[in-house]
């Protein structure tokens, strides 16, 4: 895995598969050193896998939020928001979501 990537070079299903392997594969080993490295990349590939549950599952909640809300058009809205900063916007969502949900 390179680092500097583009986004096609991210972590998928095959990658966590082959870093689960290697970390089960270290913790057999008879150095202390190497079975504390395949623990770490063991609970590093189970928190990847959380957070793209918890993707997931922000993602789907944020459609249908989107399905259930009435369509509003922003210039109708006295002191509505024009800038259109979505990311912004999306990034505090989530992390509401995220505070709520835990």
């Amino acid at each position: 895995m390179a680092v500097g990537g583009t986004a096609t070079e991210r972590l998928d299903e095959q990658k966590l598969a082959l870093m689960r392997r290697w970390g089960e594969g270290l913790t057999d080993d008879d150095r202390e050193e190497m079975r504390a490295a395949g623990r770490a990349i063991l609970l590093l590939s189970e928190e990847i896998e959380s957070l793209h549950i918890d993707l997931w599952h922000a993602q789907d909640q944020e459609s249908s939020a989107q399905a259930a809300e009435p369509e509003v058009v922003e210039e109708a809205i006295p002191g509505g928001s024009a800038d259109g900063d979505v990311p912004a916007t999306l990034r505090e969502r989530l992390s509401v979501f995220r505070f709520s949900h835990r």
